[in-house]
């Protein structure tokens, strides 16, 4: 198979995972873009460091967290900047021509997330909001994801652990609102029930 062939067969069907995880990251959907082009770029460059029938995936998205770290190290030397559209469209507001422009924010997990989820995965430091990208939305094994990290799996672990209870903190008002009810309070109640028994 010629490495073009691969490049299609194998790295292409997970463009829309890969733009999913970048937008999560950049919290911008022309950021998410460049990173996911910035990713296909390096992977066709290094084609040759991939194994063929391997987890593509998982060499994709470890790309693209590099990427994205190395292009957050550069911004955070560079000055701030302003965007001139930017300052355009907040001075024209709503009925700027630009502002029908489809903003990624309302599209990932439309179908699957309300906006609350998303605020409180978005509200994670990177380190924890990462690990339920990958293990929660992208099913990466513990193992993929140590290699897809650079970390330990215990180390994993332990982080998604801790991220999750975030969230959960997070959202626990939300899935009040919901209807759930939180089972471990219920089972402590039922449990002080007993030992008056």
């Amino acid at each position: 198979m010629t490495p073009r062939d691969l490049f299609i067969e194998e790295l292409f069907p997970h463009a829309a995972a890969l733009k999913t995880f970048a937008f999560h990251l950049t919290l911008n959907e022309e950021d998410a873009e460049d990173l996911v082009q910035e990713t296909y770029l390096k992977a066709y460059k290094f084609i040759e460091n991939y194994d063929q029938g391997t987890n593509s995936k998982a060499w994709l998205f470890k790309i693209l967290k590099n990427a994205y770290i190395n292009e957050y190290r550069k911004k955070s030397r560079r000055p701030s900047t302003t965007d001139i559209d930017e300052t355009y469209l907040h001075k024209e507001g709503e009925n700027s021509p630009h502002s029908a422009v489809n903003d990624m924010r309302h599209d990932v997990f439309e179908a699957t997330f309300g906006d609350e989820v998303t605020m409180a995965l978005n509200s994670l430091q990177d380190e924890f909001k990462t690990v339920i990208l990958l293990c929660d939305i992208n099913d990466f094994t513990y193992d993929e994801m140590a290699k897809i990290l650079e970390l330990p799996v215990g180390t994993v672990r332990s982080r998604l652990f801790r991220a999750r209870n975030m969230l959960k903190d997070k959202l626990k008002s939300y899935a009040t609102n919901l209807g759930y009810k939180d089972y471990r309070s219920k089972a402590k109640i039922e449990h002080g029930k007993e030992e008056e028994e």
